[in-house]
């Protein structure tokens, strides 16, 4: 467990899909906070000397059999734990409290009253309103609690809406303050860290960087790294941290496949080549992906051309070099929750990590060091900023790894790599005129291989389809089509279609994730 950045909340993971966005809220508030599975090892969560534990929600239902328990010594640690939804129920339960399936289940917005227990509120809701709009999410409920257990909030659907244990500094909530529909639900989270937990603000760039530069040094010694450079946000980051520690001990691998976006490949070159002073070994290999590529429709399957071509071109041009003593990787935060699973120890690492053995036999000591995987991707940002990286780059939209690949539906062909580079180019340019990049998640254009009737010039057209994804997202679990401008989008439509041959349509995707996912292979 992470040890470099003072004390810190340490959240017990249950399964629930707001658990990332508890540790994005304390991190907002310049203290860290760590998710591990709820059934790691004790011992271990002990010796990390947490400031405060937090114990999230969950889908389960606490009578599911095997429904995620974990012991009472967590309680008995002597540091304030803070018990959200399913957590409550896990609190409650671990002193005999009884919980059962409400007659109805609560989901949506809800309206808490804030309880005095003689003449004060729960230090949880200091300067809290007696009403308060929350966000609920459960199917059971509290029904009693246990001896030293008062009640300090309700709601219509639940008597027993927020709880506390002042004398252990046990409190639990049946809402979620992580959400923004909970309309205080930071200040509970303030009050929780700050002034009952007593944590100080340390937590900011800066200091990770010092400690990061710190680790490597002491990691790498005398020894060369080897990073994959794909050009986007992660790893470019990822190599100007790398470079503050190590210097030309890094060396940097870009392999143009064919299906980036337009003057990708010459951008690269002039960014890290020349004002970045990296070690950059660039490899074209775009007739070859391209090759490999012909006839392949699935998306699927695409995706595991390239991942397996990019791996032979990769390994070829690092043995040009030589033997290196560690491999870098982008790995951001979300990578590492989502690759152990809260019913268990995970059977499948994310795809990323899949290709690690066969690249590490170019590694000496056969050792990955990943210098972003404590943060999310808004902590990227703001360490390539605090890097002194440009704007344009650190803001960058997210790009598959497939790149173009998955954003032609149907065969890739160089023909129609070379459409949607153009039209993909308009899309940006245009919503980079109007200021609206920085304000969405991502913009692109996506090939469709649907062929369409229309008149230009006065002859019949027999073309194909343009379709234009924008999405406004936090973090891209879930993304809402984005609302354009009239004007930018039919500026967007006529440009694509007069300067773009092979199109003579273009249509807006209006739908969100879910159901829709933000790429459309």
């Amino acid at each position: 467990m992470t040890k470099v950045h003072g004390r810190h909340i340490i959240i017990l993971d249950f399964g629930s899909q707001y658990t990332q966005l508890i540790a994005r809220r304390i991190r907002e508030q310049k203290v860290y906070a760590e998710i591990v599975p709820y059934f790691h090892p004790f011992d271990e969560i002990k010796q990390a000397n947490p400031g405060g534990i937090i114990l999230s929600g969950g889908p389960s239902s606490l009578y599911e059999k095997n429904a995620p328990m974990i012991g009472r010594e967590i309680f008995n640690l002597g540091v304030p734990v803070l018990g959200i939804c399913y957590g409550l129920y896990v609190a409650v339960n671990a002193f005999n409290g009884k919980i059962k399936g409400a007659d109805s289940r609560e989901y949506g917005p809800a309206e808490i009253n804030i309880l005095k227990r003689g003449f004060s509120q729960s230090p949880l809701f200091k300067g809290l309103k007696k009403k308060e709009r929350v966000w609920m999410s459960h199917g059971d409920k509290v029904i009693s609690l246990p001896d030293g257990f008062s009640v300090t909030a309700s709601s219509e659907n639940a008597e027993i809406a927020a709880v506390s244990n002042d004398d252990m500094r046990i409190y639990g909530v049946q809402f979620h303050p992580e959400v923004h529909h909970t309309v205080n639900g930071i200040r509970v989270l303030r009050n929780f860290i700050f002034d009952i937990c007593r944590l100080t603000p340390n937590w900011s760039m800066e200091n990770f960087i010092d400690s990061s530069v710190e680790s490597i040094r002491k990691t790498v010694g005398d020894g060369t790294v080897l990073l994959g450079l794909s050009g986007g946000v992660d790893s470019t980051v990822t190599a100007a941290l790398l470079q503050q520690a190590i210097g030309s001990r890094l060396y940097c691998v870009f392999v143009n496949n064919g299906v980036l976006r337009k003057d990708e490949a010459k951008q690269v070159i002039e960014r890290f080549k020349k004002h970045m002073k990296l070690n950059l070994i660039y490899s074209d290999s775009s007739k070859r992906f391209l090759s490999k590529l012909k006839g392949v429709e699935d998306p699927e399957l695409k995706r595991r051309v390239i991942g397996s071509e990019f791996v032979k071109v990769f390994m070829a041009e690092a043995k040009k070099i030589g033997r290196f003593d560690f491999l870098a990787q982008g790995t951001l935060y979300p990578d590492v929750i989502e690759s152990v699973s809260t019913k268990g120890p995970s059977e499948t690492i994310k795809s990323h990590h899949n290709r690690v053995p066969e690249i590490l036999k170019l590694i000496k000591s056969g050792r990955v060091i990943e210098p972003l995987k404590e943060l999310f991707k808004d902590e990227v940002r703001e360490l390539g900023k605090s890097l002194g990286l440009p704007d344009e780059l650190i803001y960058r939209h997210p790009f598959p790894g497939p790149g173009l690949a998955i954003r032609i539906l149907g065969e890739v062909t160089p023909q129609r790599v070379k459409i949607l580079q153009q039209a993909d180019d308009i899309v940006v340019s245009e919503v980079r005129q109007a200021g609206l990049y920085r304000s969405l998640w991502q913009i692109f254009a996506v090939f469709l291989p649907v062929r369409s009737v229309g008149v230009m010039g006065d002859k019949r057209t027999y073309e194909n389809v343009i379709a234009i994804r924008g999405v406004t997202s936090v973090d891209a679990m879930t993304a809402d089509w984005a609302y354009l401008p009239e004007e930018l989008l039919r500026r967007i439509s006529n440009r694509i279609i007069n300067e773009v041959k092979g199109i003579n349509r273009v249509v807006y995707d209006i739908s969100s994730k879910p159901p829709s996912t933000i790429e459309w292979e």
